[in-house]
């Protein structure tokens, strides 16, 4: 049986499940390449260079060096650093959370296909099963043929559900660990650049 046999024989709830399928792929495409970019722009060198300047107060060679550079943990230690004269902590939390928020993009859309496409494949599975038996009442069992359509169909919807919501759950939780340990290494770094302005500006006060 083919695939396109597969979907006719499955019934109308065929149609919100491929519509499904395609958001759950395209989201998926979609975050691989945003996540491919994200780190082909990390600078793990620089960043080391970044908190080093810092710790000897070269504010200015700071941002010669990071003039054109697009890493997302580097941005964030920049706004603070530009924010140094009023409060880092706030102006760097806020810079994380914007980037966390594009980190974020389209992760709802996935948990909901996750919980929807086997609901929508419960669905199927009833309706298939109603359509049996209105089958069966209208021509007893003298032609069980047009039982097992009605069979399939349930069969067909609820096996789709759960492939879809498998193949979802295992990018989003990969997805939501990157997440995680990106917001991790934003904050440990916001926090060792707190650490070295502070431990600056104690030894400026100092007679």
């Amino acid at each position: 049986m083919t695939l396109l046999e597969l979907f006719h024989n499955g019934g109308p709830i065929m149609w919100p499940l491929l519509v499904c399928s395609l958001i759950v792929l395209t989201v998926i495409i979609e975050r691989i390449i945003f996540w491919g970019q994200l780190e082909a722009r990390r600078d793990r060198v620089l960043l080391d260079t970044v908190l080093y300047l810092a710790e000897h107060g070269k504010w200015d060679e700071i941002r010669k060096v990071t003039e054109e550079n697009r890493d997302h943990v580097i941005r964030v230690l920049v706004v603070g650093i530009m924010h140094r004269d009023y409060d880092m902590g706030p102006a760097m939390e806020a810079e994380a959370e914007l980037i966390l928020r594009r980190m974020n993009r389209f992760m709802p859309a996935l948990d909901t296909m996750i919980t929807i496409a086997p609901l929508l494949g419960i669905l199927g599975t009833v309706l298939g099963i109603i359509s049996s038996f209105e089958m069966l009442g209208a021509a007893g069992i003298a032609d069980p043929k047009l039982v097992t359509s009605g069979i399939a169909q349930a069969l067909i919807t609820t096996a789709t559900g759960l492939i879809i919501s498998i193949v979802a759950v295992v990018p989003y939780n990969y997805l939501n660990t990157r997440i995680d340990q990106a917001a991790h290494t934003i904050e440990k770094y916001a926090t060792s650049l707190e650490v070295v302005f502070k431990k600056l500006s104690n030894g400026s006060d100092r007679p």
